[in-house]
C-alpha cells in the first residue's frame, strides 16, 4: 500500500491542498506547505509552474507566471520538495504538464522526485494511451502514477483509468478550468457514482471548490477534495497566512463532520 492510498483507509475524507511551487517565491512555499500539513491536509499537490498552463484558470497561471518569474525551474522544484520532505510526512504529489518531464528527461526526473521524497505524479495533459511509458518508470520508483478524469469522460476510458491510476483518481468536477466558483455542478455525484462502479480507487474531486460547505458536500460522496485556486488567493490576499491557516482549517471541520 503507498503512502499516498493510506490516506484514505478506513473511508477517511482525505483533503489535497494545491500550491504553486515557488509562488509567491521559493522559500515561502516551504512555509505554506507546512501551515497546509499542520491545519489538516492530508496530501499536499505541488504544482510545476509551466508557460502554457492548459487546465489551469487565471488564479493559478498568475501564480505559475509569478513563480517563473521568480527562477522556478522543474529542477527548483524538486528542491523545493525535499526542503519540505525535511520539515513534514505529509504526502506530495506534483502537477505537472508533460513538457517540462519530457526536457528533464522521464526517468532521471522519477528518480529525482523519488530521493526528494515525492510520493505521485499528476499529469494533466498526458493520458493514460500515451502515459505507458512514464507509467512503467513511475511503478518501478514506487511513484503513484494518479489519472484525471472529467465528466466527458467515456465509459471506455473510465474503465482504464480503473485499472491504471495508482494513489487516487482525481476526478474534474465541471469540464473547463481551475478556479473557485460558487456552485459545483448538479449533475457531480451522478458523474462519481459512475466512476465508482466501474474503479476501486479512492476518488478526489478538484477543480471549484472554495468553501467548507462545498467540500462538506463534495465529501458525501466522495473520498477527498482537492482545492487549489481559493488557497492561491488567499495567500495573495493576506501575506501573513492567517486567512491561509483558518481556512485550511475550517475545511478540514467541514471533512470531519461528515
Amino acid at each position: 500500500m503507498s503512502h499516498i492510498t493510506q490516506v484514505f483507509k478506513g473511508g477517511y475524507k482525505a483533503l489535497v491542498a494545491y500550491i504553486t511551487a515557488g509562488y509567491p517565491d521559493i522559500k515561502a512555499s516551504v512555509e505554506i506547505a507546512e501551515i497546509l500539513a499542520e491545519n489538516g491536509s492530508d496530501i499536499i499537490e505541488l504544482g510545476i509552474p509551466f508557460s502554457d498552463p492548459l487546465a489551469d484558470g487565471v488564479t493559478i497561471q498568475k501564480a505559475s507566471y509569478q513563480a517563473l518569474q521568480n527562477g522556478t525551474t522543474p529542477e527548483v522544484c524538486i528542491d523545493i520538495a525535499a526542503a519540505i520532505r525535511r520539515k513534514i510526512k505529509t504526502p506530495l504529489v506534483f502537477m505537472t504538464y508533460y513538457n517540462p518531464v519530457l526536457n528533464y528527461n522521464p526517468e532521471a526526473f522519477c528518480r529525482s522526485c523519488r530521493k526528494a521524497g515525492v510520493n505521485g505524479l499528476i499529469v494533466p495533459d498526458l493520458p493514460p494511451e500515451e502515459g505507458s511509458g512514464l507509467e512503467g518508470i513511475t511503478e518501478k520508483l514506487d511513484l503513484d502514477m494518479i489519472y484525471m478524469l472529467a465528466p466527458t469522460s467515456t465509459d471506455e476510458r473510465i474503465t482504464e483509468v480503473g485499472k491504471r491510476s495508482r494513489g487516487f483518481i482525481y476526478l474534474v468536477s465541471l469540464t473547463g478550468v481551475t478556479g473557485a466558483r460558487e456552485e459545483l455542478p448538479p449533475e457531480l455525484e451522478n458523474f462519481v457514482k459512475k466512476v465508482r462502479q466501474k474503479a476501486r480507487q479512492s476518488l478526489c474531486v478538484g477543480f471549484g471548490i472554495s468553501s467548507a460547505v462545498q467540500a462538506q458536500r463534495v465529501a458525501s460522496f466522495a473520498d477527498g477534495v482537492i482545492v487549489g485556486s481559493r488557497i492561491i488567493e488567499l495567500i495573495e490576499e493576506d501575506t501573513t497566512l492567517g486567512s491561509l491557516r483558518a481556512f485550511v482549517a475550517s475545511l478540514r471541520r467541514s471533512l470531519d463532520a461528515g
